[in-house]
């Protein structure tokens, strides 16, 4: 496993065997990439980061700032210290909805969520709320999960899927208010 393009393009990921991880594909996470265009100066959040493969291509391709967050950071910390990240990577260790909870309005422009797949109904459920407090504007949520259990975020209108085999990643943004909602009282 490798970062596939910017700065640290080429770059080998570790992902350690045995550990409870499931990196993203090259291959999604290219597809990902290509989907969204420039991460130029974006601040990102990458939670169940595992190996912190999203974050760190996020800033591999110029993104100001990336925070990461794992019950166990120790596969992303690995990453980030062999790649020179240390200034712009954050690592949390602990559990993203009650992280994310705590975190600022409006603070990121990017958030990638890939939680383990058995427990996509009950991420999705604590998280929904939160998600769109802490885009910034025009912020999106890139969510992976398995193709039988996806990840639904009511609060927040899906703006493109794909299915790369078992893996779904959807794209989500915080719905734009419809032309009536803006129209001057009468």
């Amino acid at each position: 496993m490798r970062v596939i393009a910017g700065r640290l393009g080429g770059r080998q990921l570790l992902a350690p065997k045995g550990w409870k991880v499931r990196p993203t594909s090259e291959r999604v996470r290219e597809a990902i990439f290509s989907a969204l265009g420039t991460v130029e100066g974006m601040a990102i959040a990458d939670l169940y980061c595992g190996t912190g493969a999203l974050g760190i291509e996020s800033l591999s391709r110029g993104a100001a700032s990336a925070v990461l967050v794992d019950r166990d950071t120790r596969p992303a910390l690995g990453n980030v210290h062999n790649l020179g990240l240390t200034g712009q990577a954050e690592l949390v260790r602990g559990e993203a909805p009650e992280w994310i909870s705590g975190a600022a309005s409006g603070a990121f422009d990017l958030i990638f969520l890939d939680p383990p797949y058995r427990e996509a109904e009950r991420v999705a459920e604590r998280l929904d709320g939160e998600l769109a407090r802490v885009l910034a504007p025009g912020g999106r949520v890139i969510a992976e999960s398995d193709r039988r259990g996806p990840l639904e975020f009511p609060s927040l209108e899906t703006v493109r899927e794909r299915r790369y085999g078992r893996t779904v990643v959807t794209f989500h943004r915080v719905p734009s208010p419809s032309n009536e909602d803006t129209k001057p009282p009468e």
